[in-house]
């Protein structure tokens, strides 16, 4: 269930009131007249199936309520109601299939920022798998994929071409463009240090590598499994279930292979920068590619659930 918490300007009280009323799968609706100091107006409260949340979402905002006043909405995690559990059964479809389109955009947005906190954990991500790709550790390797943040603006692109927003779109190629190249350079730097102090060695990194060597070999796996963790990953993100993430991140092969080629770099070997690259390259597309289908068949398949819906109450005496 979700908790919808709305300050409406009185004279439209009662429209957003019809509204959450008419709409199934609400429930534990509340009106304070007069309760909202800034801005001015009235303060509702309601709970919504999740199903049935970016619905109501939308025909609040076609009353204009976030121009005029505030929406506000928290997940609830616990709630001890006959008439909530009642709710969920009467909305289409289940909780855990729905979309919030609106949390998404949100949530994408601040995710794909280009932020000093985003490049920090990158280049920190870049740099840890620098050290793993020296020393074949795939414990490192595996670390440093769970710390790289790169899914933000990869998840925030997909949801950009399915709701067609250019300035999110932008926003998220050049968090992630920068990010990599700012990361890399660093580690470029951090691996001449490491050279100097006898850490790295080029015969490290041209030793067999039995552990990491996958990090330059692109191939048909590497562009399958980019795929099934990009469809992973954005089922994660629409369904609420952000443990799956996790997963994704040491699934795909994008900030060791940035690592890779910025330490190949440093030794003149041409071919492993140019596989590493595209090693990089391949993953990225394979998670826009597969998070962008994912999110156009959730849209699919809730366009066809409201039909149906609209269809239901049509014939309904």
């Amino acid at each position: 269930m979700l908790h919808l918490r709305l300050i409406t300007p009185a004279d439209r009280t009662d429209d957003v009131v019809r509204l959450i009323e008419g709409t199934v799968g609400t429930t534990h609706l509340a009106v304070l007249p007069g309760a909202a100091r800034n801005p001015s107006g009235d303060l509702v409260m309601c709970d919504v199936a999740r199903e049935a949340g970016d619905e109501l979402l939308t025909d609040l905002q076609q009353l204009g309520i976030e121009e005029s006043g505030s929406i506000a909405v928290e997940n609830i995690d616990l709630s001890l109601s006959k008439r909530a559990d009642e709710a969920e059964k009467e909305a289409p479809g289940e909780g855990a299939d729905a979309v919030l389109w609106e949390h998404l955009t949100e949530a994408t947005h601040e995710e794909s920022t280009l932020s000093i906190t985003y490049l920090a954990f990158i280049t920190l991500a870049t740099m840890i798998a620098a050290c793993g790709v020296v020393l074949d550790n795939a414990i490192l390797i595996v670390g440093a994929m769970a710390v790289g943040p790169e899914f933000g603006p990869l998840a925030g692109i997909c949801t950009a071409v399915v709701q067609r927003a250019p300035r999110l779109a932008l926003r998220s190629l050049i968090a992630l463009l920068v990010g990599f190249a700012f990361a890399m350079a660093v580690t470029v730097g951090f691996s001449y240090f490491m050279d100097a102090v006898g850490l790295f060695t080029e015969a490290k990194l041209e030793a067999d590598r039995p552990n990491t060597g996958f990090i330059y070999a692109p191939d048909w796996f590497s562009f399958v499994v980019a795929v099934l963790a990009g469809a992973a990953g954005t089922l994660s993100l629409t369904s609420a279930k952000s443990g799956a993430l996790v997963g994704v991140a040491i699934s795909v092969t994008t900030v060791p292979a940035a690592a890779n080629a910025a330490v190949a770099l440093i030794y003149g070997d041409a071919e492993q920068t140019w596989l590493s690259t595209g090693q990089l390259l391949l993953n990225l597309l394979g998670i826009v590619l597969a998070g962008t289908l994912t999110l156009l068949a959730q849209k699919w398949f809730w366009t066809k659930q409201r039909q149906r819906k609209s269809a239901l109450e049509g014939s309904a005496p």
